[in-house]
């Protein structure tokens, strides 16, 4: 402990010549009394020295502690000359000393350093200051201390006492440095200061930042012991809750059911990343308290860790004879599914390991995707699992959410999997193309990786953040349309088109599955109600248009339910025949005509034809010519692509002026309207390029266009006819329509084979290369006169 003693006003410097004993980490204040142990041979003949002749000495603090004999470079120029007031030698040869420093004091140069250090040094003073600011700052370094003292427990609360005593700034520095912790340097900075005001900043500033620093352990230590004294409560509670179980004789259930968890965790095929998470979990589980939060966070994730099928194989049939036939007893039709199917299947009787092919049905709406889906399923062996799209616009659906949230779930994916029970089930992702995205994600980036052969192998769900290998499983997708499933995503799939089904196909599938199963449906027998298949027929041409069956289906039950509510007036033995003639007494007028397609030529009417969401259709396109400027107006619905394929077909027409018979300047005194009436959804596109061409050229020229034609196909500046897509559903509606005669650009005669042999039968398809080949065919023309016959008169401006 150090002791104080005051010191008195001294002079000017005055220079001496002093023993020095350098110090190791210590720097000695003035008014400060410090024992020493001396123990180095040259400070002990200081002290020696020293204590014959006066006993002052000069205290300076090393540079480097470590030094055993510094030199004068290692020493610090500044110290203190101190009082020997006691000097003992102990049994080992160290001396035992107590000195008081005195007054500060600067090396001036080395005397002597063979036998001891011995210096010649100008005592130090302190510079005078104000007595108002030193008096103002002594209170704040005074008030600060008593803040630190009640902080810290170190510092005796008498020292209060002794500083409120000192009335010099100079000493108060000095005394406060002994009662904080300062590095040795900012010590010597202090001694070094001849300042008191600078010195009591300094020491104030520190004392501060000490107190700041004492508050927020006070405030940690407070937190912690609150924190402990709840968990303390809380193992206090849980063992009395035990104990009266334990005296009602309750069983041990937490404990119980951790045993059957770690039972299932051995038991279950799990993978070795899977089985460690699990045991790691279970650990930490049986740290928990049964009540807590987490743990049921825990308990639930093991759950559905362990409920996941990780290695369990449903055994797959190869027979391919039983699967074509459960196909073909399911399904009419779809040819190129039931094949892609039998393929699988043989290649799985070749090799031991096959990735589960990844197809997309793609059709308009009641063509059977979803139920060829679950026949394939049958067929195959598999598990069916069915996940609907439609309308998920979170990638959290397919991913699942992490651990963090509460309420945290798996993903979509894996609790269909869960559902399935084994690895390998048929996966169906109905309406793929309905998906959204927004500010939670896109899903379809998601499924990325659950639809690729080379990355689903190590499926990732942020849930359970643990590799699951979806590639046996049989994914099959359906959609629509292609435009709503992103260019990525489509390049991951096989896709194979359901363009919807021939009048011949509906009436197949109409007397084979729907009339059985609305039977079925309506709790009838088959002598209750019979079809005939002219009665088939009527209820396929006029109340239903559409490329599926679904609508027919509708109709089918409409009349079995009526026909059920004439057993049930009339007793079992009622019996009905539905025939063509009685048909509309049981569904109604029928909503359309027997021939759609009206039977007169007429002047500036063509049928185009388009790609639907729900298959192909036919579109009246009509055009009026009247008095204007040359304005070119398009309306009904129509989309950007296809209101330039309009301006094309017109820039063409001007073009063509003199070969069509026009007035050269027929442009600058009409305007031309073009609509699409009954247009219900958005069309665009470019292939009623042509169609739009012919409608103009037939408005201008009065000349009408033939009433059994339809066509497609995109139009250039030069007049040239460019392939089209979607050529087997454009035939189909030009069918249902009964038109005779289809217009199509040459380059593609190659997909008609993809047209069913009976419509390519039924209906002439005419194969043109240029606009001109278009309108000789298109329009009716008079007789002896063709597409360069000479100029008409310019055309009436009223509307046709």
């Amino acid at each position: 402990m150090a002791f104080f003693k005051d010191r008195k006003p001294g002079g000017g410097e005055v220079t001496a010549a002093l023993p020095l004993l350098p110090l190791r980490d210590l720097v000695v204040f003035p008014h400060m009394v410090v024992p020493l142990i001396v123990g180095r041979q040259k400070s002990r003949a200081a002290l020696t020295a020293a204590f014959k002749s006066g006993k002052q000495i000069l205290l300076v603090a090393q540079k480097v502690g470590r030094t055993a004999e510094p030199s004068p470079d290692e020493i610090h120029r500044v110290g203190t000359v101190a009082h020997i007031i006691q000097m003992l030698r102990l049994p080992d040869d160290n001396l035992k000393v107590l000195v008081e420093g005195r007054q500060r004091a600067r090396i001036r140069r080395y005397l002597d350093t063979e036998e001891y250090l011995r210096v010649e040094v100008d005592r130090l003073r302190d510079v005078d200051v104000a007595e108002v600011e030193a008096e103002a700052l002594m209170r704040s370094v005074k008030a600060s201390f008593e803040s630190f003292v009640k902080l810290n427990k170190g510092v005796p609360p008498e020292m209060l006492l002794t500083l409120a005593a000192i009335d010099e700034p100079g000493r108060l520095a000095d005394t406060l440095v002994a009662n904080l912790g300062l590095k040795l340097e900012e010590r010597q900075g202090i001694l070094e200061e001849l300042d008191p005001i600078r010195r009591l900043e300094r020491l104030l500033q520190f004392i501060q930042g000490e107190v700041e620093i004492l508050q927020v352990e006070r405030k940690i230590k407070s937190r912690v012991k609150k924190q402990m004294e709840r968990s303390q409560r809380e193992y206090y509670l849980n063992e009395q809750m035990q104990a009266i179980q334990k005296e009602l004789g309750e069983k041990d259930e937490f404990k119980a059911e951790l045993a059957l968890l770690e039972r299932r965790i051995h038991d279950k095929p799990l993978t070795d990343e899977a089985r460690d998470r699990c045991l790691k979990e279970l650990r930490k589980l049986k740290m928990m308290s049964p009540m807590s939060a987490e743990a049921t966070v825990v308990r639930n994730y093991l759950d559905q860790v362990l409920s996941l099928p990780w290695n369990h194989y449903a055994e797959e049939n190869l027979d391919l004879e039983r699967a074509a036939r459960i196909l073909d007893e399911d399904h009419y039709g779809l040819t190129k599914v039931k094949e892609r199917m039998l393929e699988h299947l043989a290649v799985s009787s070749r090799v031991d390991r096959l990735q589960g092919p990844v197809l997309c049905l793609v059709g308009p709406p009641g063509v059977g995707k979803t139920s060829l889906a679950r026949s394939v399923a049958r067929a195959t062996g598999r598990e069916f699992v069915r996940q609907a799209l439609g309308g998920v616009r979170d990638e959290a659906e397919i991913r699942g959410h992490r651990r963090t949230y509460i309420g945290a779930l798996p993903g979509k994916i894996l609790q269909c999997m869960k559902r399935a029970g084994t690895n390998n089930p048929l996966f169906l992702l109905d309406e793929i193309d309905k998906m959204s995205a927004d500010f939670r994600g896109d899903p379809s980036a998601a499924l990325l990786e659950v639809l690729d052969p080379e990355q689903n192998h190590s499926f990732n769900d942020h849930y359970l953040d643990l590799d699951y290998d979806l590639s046996r499983v049989m994914f099959l997708c359906t959609a629509n349309t292609l435009q709503g499933i992103p260019a990525p995503l489509q390049d991951r799939l096989e896709i194979i088109r359901l363009p919807g089904y021939t009048e011949e196909e509906k009436l197949a599938i109409a007397r084979r599955y729907l009339i059985r199963k609305q039977r079925q449906a309506n709790g009838l027998a088959p002598e209750h109600v019979v079809f005939t298949r002219q009665a088939v027929e009527m209820i396929i041409r006029r109340y239903t248009r559409e490329a599926g069956v679904r609508n027919l289906e509708r109709e089918i039950a409409r009349v079995c339910r009526k026909v059920a509510r004439m057993v049930v007036e009339r007793g079992e033995d009622t019996r009905v025949r539905v025939t063509s003639r009685n048909l509309p007494d049981l569904l109604g007028v029928p909503p359309f005509s027997g021939d759609e397609h009206e039977a007169e030529d007429q002047v500036g009417v063509v049928k185009g034809l388009a790609v639907t969401p729900w298959g192909g259709e036919v579109l009246d396109i009509e055009v009026a010519v009247v008095s204007g400027k040359g304005k070119l107006i398009l309306t009904g619905r129509l989309g950007d692509w296809l209101k330039e394929s309009a301006t094309a077909g017109f820039s063409y027409i001007r073009a063509r002026a003199d070969q069509l018979g026009l007035d050269p300047e027929f442009h600058d005194k009409h305007d031309f309207h073009v609509h699409y009436p009954g247009n219900s959804l958005k069309t665009d596109g470019p292939s009623a390029g042509i169609a739009m061409a012919t409608a103009l050229v037939s408005a201008l020229t009065g000349i009408p266009v033939r009433s059994d034609v339809a066509m497609t196909g995109e139009i250039s500046l030069r007049g040239r006819v460019l392939p089209i897509g979607g050529l087997k559903e454009k035939a189909l509606a030009a069918h249902r329509r009964g038109l005779t005669r289809v217009i199509i650009p040459a380059r593609n005669a190659k997909d008609l084979p993809d047209v069913p042999e009976q419509i390519r039968e039924q209906l002439e398809f005419i194969e043109v290369q240029h606009m001109d080949d278009v309108l000789e065919h298109a329009l009716r023309w008079p007789s002896g006169r063709g597409l360069l016959a000479s100029p008409s008169p310019e055309p009436p401006p009223a509307e046709h």
